[in-house]
């Protein structure tokens, strides 16, 4: 599938912020399945933008400028995908599996998280992929999708409670269950084509990779409750989302900030969708 991508996030400061540094995690890479054929980012104003690897071989820019009062960052390209069955291969691996066993602050358990993952691992008799996909449906069925009551900020165990959130929820409730029950999970962001057109995400998508001994990493995508497809494109990893932000930074002084999100996902040639944010 050949999807064409554009994603702009906006800032306006009021009053003018005196000086800010983003980075930037919004450019993909190609692997086995996913092939970038086209793709350019640009910056509303004359920032510098220095561009590097992270420690899990993400591409990012790190933008910085002085005083500022609008902001626009817009990365646009078209991207080859082929259905790998959701089996991630042909990636820069720079750990082992066992570095994403690492909880975090946004991916910790609670006792009902715990005893949740570790019924679903007993009932798949040691079989993981059971066990993942179970934990998929699951949380497919205990969540509700709603961006209303949760922000970036919201930790798995906090969604898990409120049985309310967005893809970003259902992706940290997947990979602290799958870190509880002693499978390897990471985040991942991305972008993702919806065949119905309707609006189920805020600004792009996200998911979990999971790690199966003898297969590799594969793709769980909990909030649409199925495998990774032909329909995702992969951006960036981490342990949870501030890892693989698409765009994460700080300023200095300036008022209150507006940020707008829009993000059109298309497939080449076809009418596609578009998923925006205000606020």
């Amino acid at each position: 599938m050949r999807l064409r991508i554009a994603h702009s996030t906006s800032y306006r400061y009021e009053p003018p912020a005196t000086g800010v540094i983003q980075i930037l995690r919004m450019t993909p890479g190609s692997h086995d399945g996913q092939y970038v054929a086209e793709w350019q980012i640009d910056v509303s104003t004359d920032s510098r933008l220095d561009m590097h690897q992270d420690a899990f071989g993400n591409v990012t820019h790190v933008l910085t400028h002085g005083p500022i009062a609008d902001l626009t960052i817009h990365v646009e390209g078209l991207i080859e995908t082929h259905d790998t069955g959701g089996v991630l291969r042909g990636t820069d691996e720079r750990f082992p599996p066992s570095l994403f066993l690492r909880q975090t602050a946004l991916t910790e358990v609670n006792p009902a998280m715990a005893t949740f993952a570790r019924e679903l691992r007993s009932e798949s008799d040691g079989d993981v992929v059971g066990f993942l996909h179970a934990l998929m449906v699951q949380i497919s069925e205990h969540m509700t999708f709603d961006e209303d009551p949760t922000n970036s900020g919201t930790s798995a165990a906090e969604a898990f409670a409120l049985k309310r959130g967005v893809c970003q929820d259902y992706a940290h409730i997947f990979i602290a269950c799958a870190r509880s029950g002693g499978v390897p999970a990471r985040f991942v962001s991305g972008h993702f084509l919806r065949s119905d057109g309707m609006l189920h995400q805020q600004a792009g998508h996200a998911w979990a990779e999971a790690y199966v001994p003898d297969l590799g990493w594969v793709g769980f995508d909990a909030a649409n409750g199925i495998c990774t497809t032909d329909a995702h494109a992969r951006v960036a990893i981490g342990l949870d989302y501030l890892g693989a932000a698409p765009v994460r930074g700080t300023r200095y002084g300036g008022g209150t900030e507006t940020l707008t999100v829009a993000v059109k996902v298309e497939q080449a040639g076809r009418p596609g969708q578009w998923q925006s944010q205000s606020q």
